[in-house]
């Protein structure tokens, strides 16, 4: 069976989920979600004109020429703390008593702050040391936000920022799409579970820990961890009993065509329908992308290196899609940092340690890691990967490719895409 090239294969494998329906949830449940329908501001924030400073709510017109030499004196006629109102409109020649956050006076138009202010010996009157405009050291209402205003669209992640301007707008809930559920199965008659004693052929099995930390990163619910030997009875049973209570299944190892590698063959006899099977990409060429029912599949390779690079371009993408967005990660062009000879039929993602900037203001050095299926330490890390795409063999070091960047990727609401 030909392999199918990367892009055809990653817009195929989108078909094998859909965005979960939205609910309202409690803000901080809703953390790290998505929003699943754009927001505007219900209200104006500040709701009111209010002190920026502890101070003296004022006329400014009556603090003009003051100065330590000859201060504003003004009678001293209320208190005013935040959130109570004040209990009179300021009348010329009077002031009030205000804390950060308190409504303005009705009357007044400035505040003077503390340390620009004196109160007489008897507490009747205060002295005003500074000339201010009316303005100062106020904020007005719905100088933040007016109401009506949009906020976030639909597809913004909801992080501590976003929580906060919700909550101070009033908000206790947020629409947004609930976390996929996962479950992590991995197989191998040579794994042994961290913590165990282990003989020299045999092998600590991390996939279960990689791939569901990996899920966890890309906003999942991991709700099972479990493992099968190389027994097309016993992996049968496990993926039966996993698959209904899950949105996606990843399994990992048993992806290949050996003797004992049956994930694809159990797979077909459930039904199982595989919309990916093989990708032209190194590693990972043997990962499938299957529909069981009503729960995606995603087959990984067991090789750690694989595993990883296969999860990042398949199911990555698959969890997003649930939760009603598309990942766009910034891609930018660098320099290889070595040349790099590979199978002309595939496209290598090669794992970029740094990006170094040229003193000539040219494109950066692209540092490539030491690349291997089964190897795990180089994506430790990591700032992406290089992209060395399928029609040929041989790319020279300083040769300009492009680079998927990790951090800082944007999200895009399916709905839009």
């Amino acid at each position: 069976m030909p392999l199918t090239p990367l892009s055809a294969a990653r817009l195929a494998a989108l078909d094998a989920i859909a965005p979960a329906a939205p609910a309202h949830l409690p803000l901080l449940e809703a953390h790290g979600r998505f929003l699943a329908a754009g927001i505007a501001a219900p209200r104006a924030l500040p709701g009111c004109d209010n002190s920026a400073m502890d101070g003296w709510a004022v006329r400014a017109e009556e603090t003009r020429g003051a100065n330590r030499d000859r201060p504003a004196r003004l009678r001293i006629v209320d208190t005013v703390y935040a959130g109570h109102l004040p209990r009179r409109t300021l009348q010329p020649g009077e002031a009030a008593r205000v804390f950060t956050g308190a409504p303005l006076s009705p009357g007044a138009d400035a505040v003077v702050r503390q340390e620009a202010a004196r109160p007489t010996d008897d507490g009747t009157h205060v002295d005003l040391f500074v000339s201010v405009t009316p303005g100062h050291d106020l904020r007005r209402a719905g100088e933040e936000v007016m109401p009506g205003t949009p906020l976030f669209a639909a597809g913004q992640r909801v992080d501590a920022t976003v929580l906060g301007v919700l909550a101070s707008l009033g908000e206790a809930t947020a629409l947004v799409r609930p976390a996929p559920r996962v479950a992590v199965v991995a197989t191998g008659d040579e794994l042994v579970p961290p913590g165990q004693p282990a003989q020299p052929h045999q092998v600590f099995e991390s996939n279960r820990v990689l791939v569901a930390a990996l899920a966890r990163e890309a906003g999942a619910n991991v709700t099972h961890l479990d493992r099968s030997r190389d027994d097309e009875a016993e992996l049968h049973a496990k993926l039966e009993h996993l698959a209904p209570q899950v949105d996606v299944l990843i399994t990992t190892g048993g992806a290949s065509v050996g003797d004992k590698d049956c994930v694809k063959r159990v797979l077909t006899r459930m039904g199982a329908r595989f919309l990916v099977d093989g990708v032209a990409l190194k590693p990972g060429k043997p990962m499938a992308v299957a529909r069981l029912g009503s729960t995606a599949v995603v087959v990984l390779p067991g090789n750690p290196g694989a595993a990883t690079v296969a999860f990042d371009q398949f199911a990555r993408p698959l969890l997003f899609k649930h939760q009603g967005v598309l990942e766009q990660r910034r891609v930018t062009r660098a320099r290889l940092s070595e040349s790099r000879h590979k199978q002309a039929g595939l496209t290598y993602l090669v794992t970029v340690s740094a990006l170094e900037a040229r003193d000539d203001g040219a494109e950066p050095w692209a540092r490539l890691r030491p690349q291997g299926a089964g190897q795990i330490l180089q994506n430790v890390a990591a700032r992406g990967w290089a992209v060395l795409p399928a029609g040929r063999a041989d790319f020279a070091e300083g040769e300009s490719v492009d680079v998927q960047l990790f951090e800082q990727p944007d999200f895009q609401p399916v709905e839009a895409a």
